[in-house]
């Protein structure tokens, strides 16, 4: 396994944070003033810049009650002074930005970028991203934050221009936080209800348990069940300055001090129109065989509860599978002695593998999990391969080069279950080419089907279905097994679930980069 300096990589990059650990989130966006004013706030947090080292209580790196972590759109760099040559070796979709590339996106009609939050409207130079498990938590550090701004000011200002609840178009931040559930917990579900999360993937050198291993790899030719039958991938996808799967080194700004160990990151703030989803459920439902929570199942790839359609066809068997999972998980926490608890540890992370550790090798027609389903586009795991044996000579090579690490959590409340209102997830993610990867994903998989064999069809979930003439033109074909002879389903009329409400492209540099940024000491040559 290589080793990387943890030291020197932000902290959200290898590290997922998790909801159980910090719930809570607070995203701020920044407009430079004025250039050597602003570099004197870039080097104020430096310090307190959270890292990927691994924390340990007690030891040099504690774990932090808030982490902080900064990162940069094309424009801000420009605009803290980084030199022409330097700017000039960027990848052109970063310094376009997300709004000229909104026909590569499919942001369209109600997605387009003039239906944004008002902030977006603006341009948005410095991202600020607090974590922590408690709102008060945040707060302290936000007031941190704000001080130091004044300290700089008038180099930097914190721009306004979010959307809250009710009629609030002016917040001076973005609020996120997981979903809570009766006890008082947090949730791994999202607006739709659906666990959300389960996987990412798993890259040579970062800091993830090996188990994640498992389901984050990349596919082998051994069975998928077994851990001979995953690879990690290479650091290179998702960090720059290192080697990728294509053994070559990606796309990166001059010097090289600028950009190793650093990566790009895409924020999207994603409204779900939870109502329109309910009700076509409902509708649909009621027509499909197992009924709405299988039509459910369908869409995503996955039952609610996170079981995979790969390995689990059934609503019986994924509640079976989830009451096994409960329980071994209870087992751990009432288990009386270490070495009962390390049995019961072990019992857990053999029933969580399979939420991740499949392929869809066996299922290659779709009559388990649709080829059309959402966690299928958005990582085929050799599917596309369509069974031909050999034909790559790393089984999923096309996926390989398109995974994404996914962060971010839910903002906002759906108790209501409407359409109006602001909630949704705040979707991120980091990957080193923004173009080969979420980009492509994006375009190719989540808004068109060929890949797929599914000519136009689009993902049912977050494709840019459209209205034409007061009709949602969304489809989606629910197929059969080989073996199975009931006829294919369709759904028809999908509306657009998923709408954009704002975003953008930012480089997230390491430590030793944002030291040169705020000091103003890169030197292209």
């Amino acid at each position: 396994m290589s080793l990387l300096d943890a030291h020197d990589i932000q902290g959200n990059i290898l590290k997922g944070y998790g909801r159980s650990a910090y719930p809570k989130a607070r995203y701020l966006f920044l407009q430079v003033k004025e250039a050597e004013k602003a570099r004197q706030f870039v080097r104020s947090p430096v310090p307190s810049v959270t890292t990927s080292a691994p924390w340990r209580d007690g030891a040099n790196v504690a774990r932090p009650a808030v982490t902080t972590n900064i990162a940069f759109t094309y424009h801000g760099l420009r605009e803290l002074g980084v030199p022409r040559d330097s700017l000039q070796s960027f990848p052109d979709e970063f310094a376009m930005g997300m709004k000229a590339r909104m026909d590569i996106l499919g942001d369209d009609g109600a997605s387009e970028p003039a239906n944004w939050d008002p902030i977006w409207q603006s341009e948005v130079h410095i991202f600020v991203w607090l974590s922590a498990s408690t709102t008060e938590a945040i707060d302290g550090k936000y007031r941190a934050i704000v001080a130091l701004l004044e300290a700089a000011a008038p180099g930097v200002e914190i721009l306004r221009g979010h959307r809250g609840p009710g009629k609030q178009d002016d917040l001076p931040y973005q609020e996120a936080s997981a979903l809570y559930g009766p006890d008082g917990t947090p949730q791994a579900h999202e607006h739709f209800g659906y666990t959300d999360g389960i996987s990412n993937p798993f890259f040579k050198g970062n800091t993830a348990h090996e188990g994640a291993l498992m389901g984050g790899g990349k596919v082998t030719t051994a069975p998928p069940e077994t851990r001979e039958g995953w690879e990690p991938l290479e650091t290179g996808e998702f960090l720059l300055g290192h080697k990728d799967e294509a053994c070559e080194s990606p796309e990166a700004p001059t010097p090289s001090l600028l950009a190793r160990n650093g990566t790009f990151m895409v924020y999207r703030k994603l409204h779900q129109n939870v109502g329109s989803f309910d009700a076509y459920l409902e509708r649909l439902g009621a027509a499909f065989p197992g009924g709405k929570e299988s039509l459910a199942a369908k869409f995503v790839g996955r039952w609610r509860n996170g079981a995979p359609l790969a390995t689990f066809p059934s609503e019986k068997e994924a509640d079976e599978f989830a009451a096994r999972w409960a329980a071994a998980r209870a087992a751990i926490a009432s288990a009386p002695d270490a070495a009962t608890r390390d049995a019961a540890k072990k019992r857990f992370a053999d029933l969580n593998l399979q939420f991740t550790a499949f392929d869809y090798a066996k299922d290659i027609d779709g009559g388990r999990c649709p080829a059309g389903a959402h966690i299928r586009r958005a990582n085929p795991r050799g599917a596309l391969e369509f069974g031909v044996t050999g034909a790559f000579e790393t089984p999923g090579a096309v996926s390989n080069r398109r995974r994404i690490l996914r962060r971010g959590l839910p903002y906002g409340d759906s108790t209501e279950r409407k359409d109006d209102g602001d909630h949704g997830i705040i979707f991120m993610a980091m990957n080193a080419s923004i173009r080969r990867q979420f980009e492509f994903v994006q375009q190719q998989w989540m808004n068109y089907g060929n890949d797929f064999r599914l000519a136009n069809d689009k993902d049912p979930i977050s494709g840019n279905h459209r209205t034409l003439n007061g009709t949602p033109d969304g489809r989606m074909v629910v197929m059969s097994g080989a073996k199975d002879p009931a006829p294919p389903f369709f759904c028809t009329q999908l509306p657009r679930f998923v709408e954009v409400r704002g975003g953008d492209y930012f480089f997230m540099p390491s430590l030793t980069a944002l030291r040169l940024i705020g000091d103003g000491d890169i030197d292209p040559t």
